[in-house]
């Protein structure tokens, strides 16, 4: 059942993806695939491979220029959420992304090295078949491992985030207002600096990820980074703001940095926030252990009888 299901939400969100393909109907910026592929194998382990394989082909069978190639693609699509899944396991890699180690290990070995993997592979099987010229194998490089890493980065910590996620018991008026103003502030902040000239502008939307990991933590900085990048995503599909007028390469270079840039704050701003929160919830704990210590030896020296 398990493994049905990450068949139809593979197969589902790369139709998603293909709507904003940019390099030959099948190459996108963002690939939420592999984001959810590295989310199940984290969750369920290796044994939901053949969900990814599977999901990989079906997409796949449809847009490969040949078979071989297909199978290419197919298995770079698959090796690469595993090795992200191998080297996350061996960092002692925790799902809760409470540690800056997490972080930092969801960033470099989850996400910016094993993508390495699907993009050669496939852009070398696109090359190889004939399918894509000599001149646009470092675009579409570019592209594929963009929309790899940055379906890691993005959605795989929202995932791991729901997968916990309760509806609250109680929470005041006002921390529902804030959450709100919180969600409206990102979303029209972000489309209106993607949609002016200045790609400075684009960092405009940082203050709102602090916002959002301080007081919201992964609940607030998961779903605020998925919006921010998928609205950034949108605008250099359009080729408007701050994407207008330049290549394609230099749009993804743009892109790759400003989403990495929105996924380190949230990640890493959330797992030193998470951190200092624990912490101190451990120390308020053990101080009051040692005055319930403290007073259990008061009570104990009254009682005692004098001596003789």
């Amino acid at each position: 059942m398990t493994i049905l299901a990450v068949i139809a939400l593979y197969y589902a969100t790369a139709r998603l993806g293909l709507l904003e393909q940019l390099v030959r109907g099948q190459v996108t910026p963002l690939w939420p695939p592999t984001g959810i592929s590295v989310a199940a194998l984290l969750l369920f382990g290796a044994r939901v491979w053949p969900g990814i394989a599977i999901g990989a082909l079906t997409v796949n069978v449809t847009i490969g220029p040949t078979v071989p190639s297909l199978l290419a693609i197919v298995v770079g699509n698959t090796a690469a959420p595993l090795c992200s899944y191998v080297l996350l396991n061996r960092a002692g890699f925790h799902n809760d992304l409470d540690r800056l180690r997490d972080a930092l290990a969801l960033v470099f070995l989850g996400a910016l090295s094993p993508m390495l993997i699907s993009a050669t592979i496939g852009s070398g099987a696109l090359f190889l078949s004939g399918a894509l010229p000599a001149s646009g194998f470092w675009t579409t490089w570019s592209v594929w491992w963009t929309g790899d890493a940055m379906g890691v980065l993005v959605v795989t910590p929202f995932l791991l985030v729901v997968r916990w996620a309760r509806w609250p018991p109680a929470v005041s008026p006002l921390i529902w207002a804030e959450a709100a103003a919180l969600a409206a502030c990102t979303l029209t902040v972000t489309f209106l600096v993607t949609n002016t000239t200045s790609s400075s502008l684009l960092f405009l939307v940082l203050p709102f990820l602090i916002w959002a990991s301080f007081r919201f933590e992964h609940a607030g900085a998961a779903p605020c980074a998925l919006g921010v990048s998928t609205l950034t995503i949108l605008a250099a599909d359009r080729m408007t703001g701050p994407f207008d007028h330049h290549d394609l390469l230099t749009n993804m270079v743009t892109l790759q940095a400003f989403n990495g840039t929105v996924s380190l704050t949230a990640l890493l701003l959330t797992a030193v926030v998470t951190e200092r929160n624990r912490t101190h919830e451990e120390i308020e704990r053990l101080c009051a252990q040692l005055s319930d210590a403290v007073t259990d030896l008061q009570s104990g020296s009254r009682r005692a009888p004098p001596d003789a």
